[in-house]
Order: C-alpha cells, then structure tokens, then sequence
C-alpha cells in the first residue's frame, strides 16, 4: 500500500514572482504523485492567501492531490479547496466538522500521544501529523522523538497519522516500519528544483516501505 504523502508549502511573500513559483510547485507535485498540498502561509492576509488557494486547487484539478489550507477554515470554503489542517490550538475537529461540507477533510496537528488520542476522541478528524519525529531545520534546537514514539501514536488511534519533521529517504523506512498512513514535509519538497521534484518524490515513496530501524 502506497503512503499518503503530504506536501507542507514554504511560507512566502505576497506577489505575483513568488506566488507563481509557489503555484507552480504544487502543479508538478500532485501530477508526480503527492495526495495531500497544505498551504501554510500563517503571514499572508486573507486576500493573498485566498488568491493563492484558489490557483493551487485549479492547479491540481485532474489529479488525485487535495488541497488543505492552514487553519483558516473560512479561506478554505471560501477558495474551494477540499479541507482544513487544524494547530493545536484550533478549534475542535467536530466543531469544523458542523460548517464544513461533504467529503471536507479535517485534519490536525498533535505532539504526544496522549493529545492525539484525545482530540480523536472528540471527533470530526480525518487523520493527524504527528511530530517532531526527527530533528529538522525549520525548527532549530527541537529534539525529534524518534519512530518508537511515532509507533506508539499509531497504535493509539484509530485513524491515519501523517509522520512529520526531518523526514527524508533515510528515515522514511523506519517511518514506514512504525505504523504510519505517510508522511508530511516541507524540506523534502522544497529544497530541490522544480524540475527534480518528481524523481524526489518517487524515491522517498520507495524509500518508505524498506526496512528500517525504530529508533
């Protein structure tokens, strides 16, 4: 079974440069394979980040990708897009659940494995993104907790948990090995040209279900 892959945008500018290359980015993703685009662009203003959301979900039409937008579940139904990734502070999922429509997904954020049983025991949630698994540079000086942990989190609940910080080829059989539905990043998308994004995609997706290490 093929993981669910999760591509977290890069925060960016408002501007015509910057939003096109963002823009383009999510259209080769989900033509090479990626399921999920969450635009996380907490910096924008509401205008921007609609203009944004709207171009990335005509960007994917055709293709399996969804787009998710960060947080605002106002922009989300307002731009289209096919749901919401929810903080840790977010509203609960059910309370989204109530305003949304069909097939919206919901999902959410969680770091222990006590928060994440209990924000599925609240309903409304599609899956979670658990971490930081591994150490990352997006956030300097936090210790990952290790694919052990990540394991545990999976065993709690019931429904499918995303893998996310510092995750790359070399993990990503240990990720595979825990229990976890996928992964989520931003690195792994971002740091390598457009035109390498499909072949980095595809060797993660293999790296994923070779044997690793849960440490």
């Amino acid at each position: 079974m093929l993981p669910i892959v999760c591509l977290i945008t890069r925060s960016v500018h408002a501007g015509a440069d910057q939003e096109d290359a963002l823009v383009n980015r999510v259209a080769i993703a989900a033509r090479a394979g990626v399921h999920l685009i969450q635009i996380r662009q907490a910096a924008l203003e509401a205008g921007a980040l609609h203009r944004i959301v709207v171009r990335a979900v005509r960007a994917v039409a055709g293709t399996a990708a969804r787009i998710l937008v960060n947080e605002r579940v106002d922009v989300a139904l307002a731009a289209g897009a096919h749901g919401v990734h929810l903080r840790g502070a977010s509203m609960p999922g059910a309370r989204v659940r109530r305003i949304v429509p069909s097939g919206f997904l919901i999902g959410r954020s969680v770091h222990s494995g006590d928060e994440a049983k209990r924000v599925v025991s609240g309903g409304g949630l599609d899956y979670l993104l658990f971490g930081t698994v591994f150490a990352t540079s997006s956030k300097p000086g936090t210790v990952g907790v290790g694919a052990g942990t990540l394991a545990a989190v999976c065993a709690g609940v019931a429904i499918p948990v995303l893998a996310v910080g510092g995750i790359g080829p070399p993990c990503l059989g240990s990720v595979g090995r825990s229990g976890a539905a996928g992964w989520g990043g931003i690195g792994l998308f971002a740091d390598c040209s457009r035109e390498a994004l499909p072949s980095v995609i595809s060797r993660a997706v293999s790296s994923f279900d070779s044997l690793g290490d849960l440490s």
